[in-house]
C-alpha cells in the first residue's frame, strides 16, 4: 500500500502521552502527523529544578525532530491546533487543514487560578520554560534588592518566599529553594541573615500531599520542616498583589514572591471543542478513551476525565498520559483489523516525591517510605525518563556536583 493510502493518524501534543502514542505507533501501517506549538518535549517533573537554578531548560527539553529522526511514518509539525472539526474528520493549525482516520488529542493541561485574577496577574507558575526562567530570575533578584536594602521590614518582605499548594510539585519546590537558600545563596550572601529569609509553603486544605497515605503525609511535614520550610495548613488564598498575601482567615504577609502550584486543568482547546467537560475542563471519554459519538478520537493525559475504579478521576501524572497512550494505540491497531477497543485500566505504579538532597517520601509495591532510599530511587528515576544520553549524562553531573559541594552552577540571572 502507497504511503498516502496508509490511514493517518493526527497526534496532537508532544507531551509524555502524544510522545509515548507515536513512538509505539512506529511499526504499524499507518501515516502519523504529530502537533505541538513547541518543537520539543519537555520534562515537565523537573521544570521546578530550573526555577530555583539547579538546571538549565536544554537539560530537561529535547527537540521532536531529534527524538523521531529515525522513524519513518511520522511527521511533525509546529503550530497550534485552533479548530477540530469532528464531523468532517480535519484538525486546523495556523491556516492549514489536516485531515486524519484517528485523532488522539493529548494536549495536556495548564495552570488552573480559580478565578483568582489577582494571582494569575502577580504570581509566578512552573508551567513551561519562560515561566521557570522568570522565577529563577525573580527568586535571584530578591537576593540582590535585599543585600542593597537597609529598610529591616522592606528586606524581610523580599526575603519571603511563598509557596502555594502542597501537592508533589508545591513540595519539591518549597523544599528545593530552601535548600538553595541554605546551602548556596548562603555562601554568596555572608552578610546577610538567614534568620530573615522565610519558605512558606501555603495549603488551603488540612494537609500536605493530600493524595498520599497519613504516613507519608506526616513524613513530608517532617522533613519540609527540617529544611526549614515553614508550612502552614488550612491557609487558604484570597488575594495577592504583587507584595501582599492575603489569606482567607484575614491574615496578611508581605512578601513580593508567590509561586502557584495549587491548580491545573486541562488546556484551553478543551473548552473549545464543543464537547462534554468535567472537573477542571477535563474531557469526559468512553471507558476506551474514545470521546462519545467519535470512536475514532481518542482523548488522554491531563484532557482527559475518565474514573478510575474507586469512582475517582484518575490525577493528572505522566504515568497516567503514558498508560493511556499504550492503550490507545492497542485500540487504534484493533480498529483496523476490524475488532472492537478494550476499556482502560490504569495500574498505579506508586507514589514518589522529594523534598531535596537525601529526603524523599515513596510508595512502591504497597509499602510505604522515606529518606535517602527514597531519594536514590527518584534520582534514578528520573533520570532514567529523560531523553537523550547527553540530557541524562549532564544531569547526573550537575546533581552529583551540587550533591558533594553544595554548589548550583545555573545562579545567572538571563533572558534567555
Amino acid at each position: 500500500m502507497a504511503a498516502q493510502e496508509l490511514p493517518h493518524v493526527v497526534i496532537v501534543g508532544a507531551g509524555f502521552g502524544g510522545m509515548e502514542s507515536a513512538k509505539r505507533l512506529a511499526h504499524t501501517p499507518v501515516r502519523i502527523t504529530l502537533i505541538d506549538r513547541q518543537n520539543y518535549h519537555l520534562f515537565q517533573p523537573l521544570l521546578y529544578q530550573v526555577a530555583i537554578a539547579g538546571l538549565v531548560p536544554s537539560q530537561i527539553a529535547y527537540p521532536v525532530r531529534t527524538i523521531f529522526r529515525n522513524q519513518k511514518n511520522l511527521t511533525f509539525q509546529m503550530g497550534e491546533v485552533t479548530r477540530i472539526d469532528f464531523d468532517a474528520h480535519y484538525v486546523k493549525m495556523d491556516g492549514s487543514v489536516i485531515a486524519y482516520d484517528y485523532l488522539i488529542l493529548a494536549v495536556g493541561g495548564q495552570t488552573n487560578f480559580f478565578g483568582l485574577q489577582s494571582v494569575e496577574r502577580d504570581a509566578f507558575q512552573l508551567k513551561n520554560i519562560e515561566s521557570a526562567i522568570a522565577t529563577r530570575n525573580h527568586l535571584l533578584e530578591m537576593f540582590e534588592r535585599a543585600s542593597r536594602e537597609a529598610d529591616a521590614d522592606k528586606r524581610r518582605a523580599l526575603l519571603t518566599f511563598a509557596v502555594v499548594g502542597a501537592g508533589p510539585t508545591g513540595v519539591e519546590t518549597a523544599g528545593a529553594l530552601a535548600e538553595l537558600i541554605t546551602h548556596v545563596l548562603a555562601k554568596d550572601y555572608p552578610q546577610m541573615d538567614l534568620k530573615e529569609v522565610r519558605v512558606l509553603l501555603l495549603e488551603a486544605g488540612p494537609h500536605v500531599m493530600p493524595s498520599y497515605p497519613d504516613g507519608l503525609r506526616k513524613a513530608t511535614t517532617g522533613l519540609l520542616e527540617k529544611k526549614h520550610v515553614d508550612v502552614m495548613l488550612n491557609a487558604k488564598l484570597m488575594d495577592y498583589n504583587g507584595g501582599r498575601i492575603t489569606l482567607s482567615d484575614g491574615k496578611q504577609i508581605a512578601s513580593h514572591t508567590l509561586i502557584w502550584t495549587a491548580g491545573v486543568r486541562a488546556a484551553e482547546l478543551a473548552d473549545q471543542l464543543g464537547i462534554q467537560q468535567a472537573a477542571s475542563s477535563r474531557v469526559v471519554t468512553e471507558a476506551t478513551l474514545q470521546l462519545p459519538n467519535h470512536p475514532e478520537v481518542f482523548v488522554i493525559g491531563d484532557a482527559a476525565y475518565f474514573v478510575n475504579g474507586n469512582g475517582q478521576p484518575l490525577p493528572m501524572l505522566a504515568t497516567v498520559a503514558q498508560q493511556q497512550a499504550k492503550a490507545v494505540v492497542k485500540n487504534i491497531r484493533k480498529m483496523l483489523m476490524g475488532e472492537q477497543p478494550e476499556s482502560f485500566h490504569y495500574k498505579d505504579p506508586g507514589l514518589l516525591a522529594t523534598i531535596g538532597r537525601n529526603a524523599a517520601v515513596a510508595r512502591i509495591w504497597g509499602l510505604s517510605f522515606s529518606g535517602f532510599i527514597a531519594w536514590a530511587i527518584w534520582v534514578v528515576l528520573h533520570i532514567y525518563r529523560l531523553i537523550g544520553f547527553r540530557n541524562r549524562l549532564v544531569v547526573l553531573i550537575n546533581w552529583a556536583w551540587d550533591y558533594f559541594f553544595y554548589e548550583s552552577q545555573v545562579r545567572l540571572i538571563t533572558k534567555e
